[in-house]
Parts: C-alpha cells; sequence; structure tokens
C-alpha cells in the first residue's frame, strides 16, 4: 500500500467495491484520501469503513460532496443503471468523474455523451486499468486514461495512490480502445499457457520442467508466467475472474468490426464453455479447466 499524498481535501468516491475497487478504495485510505466507498451488496464494504473509509448507504451518498468519483463496475449496463438514477445529477461543480471498468468504446462513448447533455459542468474520463487483484493491492495498477486536460490535477493524487503509471491517451474514447487492445494480448498469453501446460502434461512433461525451460528467457512474459503458476497448483482462486475476462475478449471483437480476429474468436468460444461449466467466478487461470475436461 503505498502513503504520503498531495490531495489535501481532496473528497474520493469510489463506487463498486469488488475485487480491484475494494483494492484501489484500500489505497486511496492508505494515501490519506478522504475516501467514500459504495457497493450494491453493503457486505462488500464492511472491510473497508473498518479500514477508514466512508461507507456510504447509498450511490447518490457517495456521489454527493465527491470531487472525484470514481466507478469500478463491470458492464456498462451497471455503470448506466447507477449512475444515471440519480448520482450523475448529484456531482458537485467541476466535479471528475473516472469511468475506470471496461465497458468497451460504444457504451463509453454514449456515457460520456449523455452526462455532456446532463452535466456539463463535470469532467469525465475514461480511464480503465490494466492489472488484476495482486497490482491492485500494491497500487500497481496501469491507468490508461483518455479526456480533458482539466481534469489532471484532481486526478494526480487519485492515479498516483492506486497506479504505478499513468499513460493519457487523448480524446475519451482511446484509454478504452487501449485497454481492449492490452487485454487481447494479455488473453492471448494466458490460453497460451494453459494450451503449452496441457500439452507438456499429454506429452509426459513435469510442469517444473517447462516452468524451467521458459523462466528466464524471451517467452517469460510475468503474467503468463504467473497464470502458468496457479494452473499447475489448480488454484482458481478469483484474481481476475475469468467471466469478466470473457467479457473483455468479446468487447474486443465486437471493436474490430466485420474483419474477424481468427485467435480471438476462438478463443471466445473456449472460455464460454468454460463459463458454461460453471468456472465464470473463478480465475482467469480456470481456462485450464476448458482444455482438461475435452
Amino acid at each position: 500500500m503505498k502513503s504520503a499524498s498531495r490531495g489535501d481535501g481532496l473528497q474520493v468516491a469510489v463506487l463498486g467495491t469488488g475485487i480491484m475497487g475494494s483494492a484501489m478504495a484500500r489505497n486511496l485510505v492508505g494515501a490519506g484520501l478522504a475516501t467514500t466507498v459504495w457497493d450494491q451488496s453493503s457486505a462488500a464494504t464492511v472491510a473497508l469503513g473498518n479500514a477508514g473509509a466512508r461507507v456510504a448507504e447509498s450511490a447518490d451518498e457517495a456521489v454527493s460532496g465527491a470531487d472525484v468519483v470514481i466507478t469500478m463496475l463491470p458492464t456498462a449496463d451497471a455503470v448506466s443503471s447507477v449512475m444515471f438514477s440519480g448520482p450523475a445529477t448529484g456531482f458537485g461543480p467541476r466535479a471528475v468523474w473516472a469511468q475506470m471498468g471496461t465497458i468497451g468504446v460504444p457504451a463509453t462513448m454514449e456515457i460520456a455523451d449523455r452526462l455532456s447533455h446532463l452535466r456539463p459542468d463535470v469532467l469525465f474520463v475514461d480511464s480503465p486499468v490494466s492489472g488484476s487483484k495482486g497490482p491492485a493491492e500494491h497500487g500497481q495498477l496501469l491507468i490508461l486514461a483518455s479526456g480533458p486536460a482539466a481534469a489532471k490535477p484532481a486526478l494526480d493524487p487519485v492515479f498516483g495512490a492506486i497506479g504505478r503509471k499513468t499513460v493519457w491517451l487523448g480524446d475519451v474514447g482511446a484509454g478504452s480502445r487501449m485497454k481492449l487492445a492490452v487485454n487481447a494480448y494479455m488473453s492471448v498469453l494466458i490460453e497460451g499457457a494453459a494450451e503449452a501446460l496441457e500439452l507438456a502434461q499429454r506429452l509426459g512433461i513435469e510442469p517444473a520442467k517447462l516452468d524451467e525451460a521458459i523462466e528466464g528467457g524471451p517467452l517469460d512474459a510475468p503474467i503468463a508466467d504467473a497464470k502458468l503458476h496457479k494452473m499447475e497448483q489448480g488454484d482458481y482462486a478469483p484474481e481476475f475472474p475469468l467471466q469478466w475476462a470473457l467479457k473483455d475478449v468479446d468487447l474486443a471483437i465486437q471493436a474490430a468490426g466485420d474483419r474477424p480476429l481468427p485467435l480471438l474468436s476462438a478463443l471466445s468460444q473456449q472460455w464460454r464453455s468454460a463459463v458454461m461449466d460453471g468456472h465464470g467466478r473463478e480465475d482467469i487461470s480456470a481456462a485450464r479447466l476448458a482444455l482438461a475436461s475435452r
């Protein structure tokens, strides 16, 4: 957890305290930022209240008085349902809304446009993150931000508390575009690790030897290595649930338009079978189970 922030007096609200949102909120509290949290499940905010966050009873209450509002909700429908049922009208003047979940480009643009008509004084920043549970807990997320430059002063201490690096990419929508490309790369790496492990076992190769052959060389990608270890150990405790990884892959396929992405299309079908078999809430490493059952 990071400490020492430059955000004296800044009021931050985090809406959505699942795996990622709760880790973000803890780091904001640890950085000395006044942090209010809200989640549709009140049980998800209890530990954060004990850690020093103020727990709001409603999204409207969380947004009221906040200088920066972070939404870390899983889908575009969830973001729209929560924010446009009341909270979007309750922003303070010149507040900043950092939309940090992965919801795709069309939905991001639609939400930004809707907000601009409802509250033109609110600064909307499209800022999805790259990273899972571990990086989130240690304040090491990569933040892919796009939006008005005027939002940066308020966001600098916030992003500094939750991320290792913020890349500003231009106008709203650019962050979501980059996130889809980054997650497509990550997804291929993880499916590749799953299939390499499956092949190794079918060939009678011990998993530890596969690790030894890859470790320290040009093929040693940290994310693939981490998931390979989870697969070897049969550890599917969620860090990035497979159902949300599949959602991101499908968003990438949709964004690509009429020209197919054959590898991602096949991967989507493969992961969908694992989700339909009941592994959606498990970690993305559960992609391995779709292979093992065949």
